[in-house]
């Protein structure tokens, strides 16, 4: 059976038998027609996902990969903030009339910043050490940028990653500061996951472990019935996930690269509302 499910059941479980409910709190987000939208959460989850063994790819529903590998490439790739630039309409509703998020993901990771050794943007100081200083213990990026935070339209979730070769494994950890469970929670691993293979294969390493934390992992009320759904359905196998060997260059990579096999998962469970 698929891990990713294993690891995602058991976390819905936890919140909706273990969880805080802000209910009864003053709360920013809200469903498209006005109503707060209130969540039970659990604080400080942390997940574990061994790439050597499977790729974490969840079977209960179908998790679009393209888009989500798309919208990676977007942040990591393209370094862009523009939704003009995106396959997707999943940032439409934080894109301003230009199309723009503001200075957030993309436009972070393409700041300019000076080391010893030259100036880099985040995602090639990254790509230089592995190549250079693989063994570093600062292998690492940040976009949650206080100096910015007022011309963000969305404060960054998934804010920083943390890079570490151990021998030939190239390892990470995601964090992750708020994580609406249902929509996005193996949307988020799947996209991580495919970063860290794509910046092992291009360093001359292989995938190790992601290691996923999240301090505020929580389930929307209106998502509670989606969930208790999903809780009640059997996991398949973990699909096999395989990179385009020829590719070399970081940015080379497209989402045409990853081939997916044998992926098998339940029916839909119907269009799920997003609080924004």
């Amino acid at each position: 059976m698929s891990k990713a499910d294993n690891i995602f059941i058991e976390n819905c479980k936890n919140i909706l038998q273990n969880g805080y409910s802000c209910e009864q709190e003053k709360v920013r987000a809200h469903w498209e027609d006005g109503t707060p939208a209130y969540t039970i959460k659990s604080f400080g989850v942390v997940n574990r996902y061994n790439l050597s063994e499977e790729f974490p790819l969840m079977t209960l529903r179908y998790t679009n990969w393209k888009a989500a590998i798309d919208e990676i490439l977007w942040i990591w790739q393209k370094k862009s903030n523009n939704v003009k630039d995106l396959n997707s309409h999943i940032w439409d509703a934080w894109a301003d009339k230009n199309g723009s998020i503001g200075k957030a993901y993309g436009y972070q990771m393409g700041i300019k910043h000076q080391y010893a050794e030259g100036e880099f943007d985040q995602v090639d100081r990254v790509l230089y050490d592995l190549k250079y200083n693989p063994y570093s213990r600062r292998i690492m990026t940040n976009i949650y940028n206080f100096d910015d935070l007022h011309s963000m339209n969305l404060y960054p979730c998934a804010y920083s990653m943390t890079f570490n070769v151990t021998g030939k494994k190239l390892n990470a950890i995601l964090n992750q500061r708020s994580q609406d469970t249902l929509t996005a929670n193996n949307w988020n691993v799947v996209q991580y996951s495919a970063l860290l293979m794509m910046f092992a294969q291009v360093s001359g390493l292989e995938a190790g472990e992601l290691i996923h934390v999240i301090s505020d992992m929580h389930i929307y009320d209106r998502h509670v019935p989606m969930v208790t759904e999903l809780l009640q359905r059997e996991p398949k196998q973990a699909p096999k996930v395989t990179l385009n060997p020829e590719i070399k260059n970081f940015y080379d990579f497209k989402v045409e690269d990853f081939e997916v096999e044998n992926y098998e998962y339940g029916q839909s469970i119907g269009k799920i509302p997003v609080a924004i």
